[in-house]
Order: C-alpha cells, then sequence, then structure tokens
C-alpha cells in the first residue's frame, strides 16, 4: 500500500477538475481608536484590504498549493469582481476555462472586516436564484467534452445557485459512467442527488441536517432511534452508517472540527483525532479537506489514509488568518513529526 508520504509526492501527477459554487472572499483589516458618534459601533482605520479565492475557487487554491493541475468550472457574474477573482486564479495556475459569465448575476463576494485579529462583520453579497438553463448546457458540454481527461471531480455545493437536482445527476452519471473519483461537500437540500460518489464530506451540522432530512423522508422512523444532534461518539457512528448506506456512498467523511474527522465506508469505520497544533481560523478548513483527501486519492492513496492526509493539512490551515491553504512540503513535514 502507498505510504502517507509517497501519496503527498504524487499530488502533482493528478488533473483535477473542481465544479461549484465560486466565490471571492475580501478581508479589510485595521484599528479600532473610536465609537462612532453615528450609531454604537466602532471606527475602522483601514489599513490593507485584499482578495483571495473562496468557495470552489477556494478548493481549487488548495489542490494548486499542494502541486496538482487544476481547472474550475462555475458562474460569476458580470462585473469587477468577476475580473478580480478571474486573476487571481490565472495568477495561481488555475485553469478558469470552464467559469461561465452569466448576464445579471452577480459574483459572489463575502466581505469580512477585522481589528487587530479580531473579526468585526462579514457582508454577503450575492445572488442564489438557480443559473439560467443556458449556462447549466454550458457547464453540462464542457463535462461532456473534457470529463475524461481528469483523475477525480470534486462538486462544492455551497447553495449558491449553480447546482439543481438535474444536474447534480447530470454530472454525477457521466462520471460515474467514466469510473471517476467523485467527491461532495454537500448541501442538505440536494443529498438525494449524491448516490453513489466516492465520499460526501459534511462538518458535523450538516450530517445533523442530513439525518433531519433523512428523517422528514423516511415513513419507518428508522433514523430516531438517537439523537440528531451528534453529540457522542455513538451517535456520530449511528449517523455516519445512516447517512453512507441510504446514499449508497463508497464512504463518508464526517469533519469533527478540534475533534478531527471520522471515516465511514462499507463495514469499518475510523475516528481520527485531530492533529492541529493551534486553531487560530477555522474559515475554509472543510476546502482544505476535501481537496487533499480527494488528491490523495487521486495518487493512489486508500481512503483511510486519504483521512488521514486531510486530518494534517487542516490541522494546518486553521493555524492560519483567513482563506488559507497549505502545501506539500508543509503537509510532509507535519506528517514527519507524528511518524
Amino acid at each position: 500500500m502507498i505510504s502517507l508520504k509517497n501519496a503527498v509526492n504524487k499530488f502533482s501527477k493528478a488533473n483535477i477538475l473542481v465544479i461549484g459554487d465560486l466565490i471571492l472572499d475580501e478581508y479589510i483589516t485595521g484599528t479600532v481608536e473610536r465609537i462612532s458618534p453615528e450609531a454604537p459601533v466602532p471606527v475602522v482605520w483601514a489599513k490593507e484590504r485584499h482578495f483571495v479565492p473562496g468557495g470552489a475557487a477556494n478548493v481549487a487554491s488548495n489542490l494548486r498549493a499542494l502541486g496538482a493541475r487544476v481547472t474550475l468550472a462555475g458562474v460569476v457574474g458580470q462585473d469587477d469582481n468577476r475580473a478580480v477573482l478571474l486573476r487571481k486564479l490565472t495568477g495561481l495556475g488555475i485553469d478558469p476555462s470552464a467559469v461561465i459569465s452569466e448576464k445579471g448575476r452577480m459574483t459572489t463576494v463575502k466581505s469580512r472586516v477585522f481589528a487587530r485579529n479580531q473579526q468585526l462583520v462579514r457582508i454577503d453579497w450575492e445572488h442564489v436564484e438557480p443559473i439560467s438553463p443556458s449556462t447549466r448546457e454550458k457547464l453540462l458540454a464542457f463535462m461532456a467534452r473534457n470529463l475524461k481527461k481528469y483523475d477525480a471531480v470534486i462538486i462544492e455545493d455551497y447553495g449558491k445557485g449553480v447546482f439543481d437536482r438535474d444536474l447534480l445527476r447530470s454530472l454525477i452519471t457521466a462520471a460515474r459512467a467514466q469510473k471517476k473519483i467523485i467527491t461532495v461537500d454537500p448541501k442538505e437540500d440536494n443529498f438525494e442527488q449524491y448516490y453513489g460518489v466516492t465520499c460526501i464530506t459534511p462538518n458535523r451540522k450538516e450530517a445533523q441536517n442530513a439525518i433531519r432530512y433523512l428523517k422528514m423522508k423516511d415513513d419507518k422512523n428508522v433514523f430516531k432511534i438517537y439523537d440528531d444532534k451528534l453529540g457522542s461518539h455513538r451517535d456520530i457512528r449511528k449517523a455516519g452508517y445512516e447517512i453512507l448506506n441510504h446514499l449508497g456512498l463508497e464512504s463518508l467523511l464526517i469533519t469533527l472540527g478540534e475533534d478531527g474527522m471520522w471515516l465511514f465506508e462499507r463495514g469499518n469505520d475510523e475516528h481520527i483525532p485531530t492533529v492541529a497544533q493551534e486553531v487560530f481560523d477555522v474559515s475554509g478548513a472543510g476546502d482544505t479537506a476535501i481537496a487533499s483527501f480527494t488528491l490523495a486519492l487521486a495518487a493512489g492513496a486508500a481512503k483511510a489514509d486519504a483521512a488521514k492526509i486531510a486530518n494534517f493539512a487542516s490541522g494546518i490551515v486553521v493555524g492560519k488568518m483567513g482563506t488559507a491553504t497549505t502545501t506539500r512540503e508543509e503537509l510532509i513535514e507535519r506528517m514527519g513529526r507524528h511518524a
């Protein structure tokens, strides 16, 4: 079986397609010295402003930082923020050829304001309406022309309008037909559409929502035998197997923050404790998890080993501020400490 280090060293050979909701993350940092006379809120004296790719674009950034070749597919508006995002992607070496501009749509932007490392407010600019039929057809046409050249497909469903049930099933059916690795960062509204994929990677809250959704869909009430808050290891294990079996998944990776991760495969599960040395900012940790897990599978790692690699990678990025990535060198160094 391929070792963890050998898998990481093979990351550069992988070619991955990421498709999903694209976000531009804006960070404004400064200092606070007074309260506004207009309202009881702090006045931030802005010192710095920068943008980084977020959402599905952050998954692509994580993959690229780890050495993979990456193509990104998604939808943006016809606005200035589209140009900012595309420049960032191109600068990182990500292929944006399947990023489609839709007239009348707004590029999703999440603006965060910080003072002395404390986040004060987040402002979201976004449209969550479904994409147009013509845009959906363009995405499907791209998949039909290009799917064969990718080792894996990552579906990033943030609920911002890119995916509907028909598009998801068409994408997954096409990828399964070509025996591609398919991983999904899920939204509960679309859970039934992920049937048969290689892995979905919900966090604890998303797993809770999945169980509640499945309870509502289940006439026999078999999902009501445990607490759907998933507060104990017993409940996590029961919920994990229910989701795995109901959706016909090859595997399920539940990310649990400070409690690490829990991998489920048919007839086997494994709790992987966190290896984070410090937790500074958890934003984007899930993106790092699905990126590194998928990349490890594409490099030939077993799912249990891929989950361990993802755990190490996520443990690194939570020690960084903002939407962050890690590199192969950082990852190998961190794994070496725990050898």
